[in-house]
């Protein structure tokens, strides 16, 4: 089993986020943390991270670390590339 850690930078993309959309983003992260990686896509330029998750119209960028999951990013698929 993996373990979540989260970035500063993460915890605050998530404080911007509606509540929908945070339990929803909550709920499927649980559930991809057990196999993150039959859910993941490997990001082709790894300024950002290394893999994502889709989640909707929510992008989650993180690195894996042994068994830390390490969330770096936390945004919607217009604007997370962009920074």
């Amino acid at each position: 089993m993996y373990k979540l850690v989260y970035t500063k930078t993460a915890v605050n993309d998530l404080a911007k986020i509606d509540i929908v959309a945070k339990k929803r983003i909550k709920k499927k992260i649980e559930e991809y943390i057990t196999s993150p990686f039959n859910h993941a896509k490997k990001l082709t330029h790894s300024r950002l991270g290394d893999y994502r998750w889709r989640i909707g119209n929510y992008r989650i960028v993180f690195d894996v670390k042994g068994k830390d999951i390490i969330i770096l990013r936390i945004g919607h698929r217009r604007e997370i590339y962009r920074k």
